[in-house]
């Protein structure tokens, strides 16, 4: 019985922040979160959360703080428990063209556009961190830490990991030696040592300094490299990044 009472507990001041912007009027808050800044492969994914107001998510928490399983499990009580959700995402061939500061950005603004265009356009947007989101067209305030403070941030760090880790695990397919199923294009040790061995792929950051050091290698073995143009993220529309939405009325 009392963990019950602490697990509630536990989700309702996750909600206080969420709770007084409602008295104060405001109705479609929405969080925005972000995966995908430090790997050096893959793309960034943002994700944008307006709850109900009547939402319970058991456990919801940080995404990070979160085993793997516990994340895929929670990733459809947040949909079942959210009036809309929208996606972002932006390719590592854009992190390279414009770093990853603007790739994490552009994904946020996808996010949030993508909950208008659902028919929820968001009276407030709560980004995590400290930095405002620059020409989101919509009111924003930032929340430090907001992914372990505050619900809807805490959701959306959910829905941007689980889609980021199934995008990687689905290149795994596609480049079955470097293992991005299992380390997900981080810079971990097995990873380093098959980019130094392989060479970067089309999906890694070529901007980042082991992929770059991994790259003049392959220069210098005359190794010519697939441009990244040919390979979309799975649920692409071709030549379009992947702009999601799940509603519920």
């Amino acid at each position: 019985m009392s963990n019950e009472r602490n697990t509630k507990n536990r989700f309702e001041s996750l909600c206080g922040d969420e709770m007084e912007l409602r008295r104060r009027g405001y109705r479609y808050i929405a969080g925005v979160d972000e995966a995908g800044r430090g790997p050096m492969a893959g793309p960034v994914v943002a994700a944008a959360v307006v709850l109900r107001p009547d939402a319970f998510i058991p456990l919801l928490d940080d995404s990070k703080k979160l085993a793997p399983r516990l994340r895929e499990a929670l990733f459809p009580d947040v949909l079942a428990q959210a009036v809309a959700v929208g996606i972002g995402i932006r390719s590592a061939r854009f992190v390279d063209m414009k770093g990853i500061a603007e790739a994490t950005y552009a994904a946020m603004r996808q996010a949030v556009v993508a909950l208008a265009r659902r028919g929820y356009p968001p009276e407030l947007v709560l980004v995590d961190g400290n930095r405002p989101v620059p020409a989101l067209p919509f009111p924003q305030e930032t929340r430090v830490r907001g992914d372990s403070a505050v619900a809807c941030i805490a959701a959306a760090s959910i829905i941007a990991k689980v889609m980021r880790d199934r995008i990687m695990a689905s290149y795994q397919d596609l480049y079955p030696e470097y293992g991005f199923g299992k380390h997900k294009g981080y810079c971990t040790a097995d990873h380093r040592k098959n980019l130094e061995r392989l060479g970067p792929c089309p999906i890694h950051r070529k901007s980042f300094s082991p992929v770059q050091l991994a790259g003049d290698v392959l220069d210098e073995l005359h190794v010519l490299a697939v441009d990244e143009d040919s390979v979309e993220p799975p649920g692409c529309v071709h030549g379009e990044p992947f702009r999601g939405h799940v509603g519920r009325n």
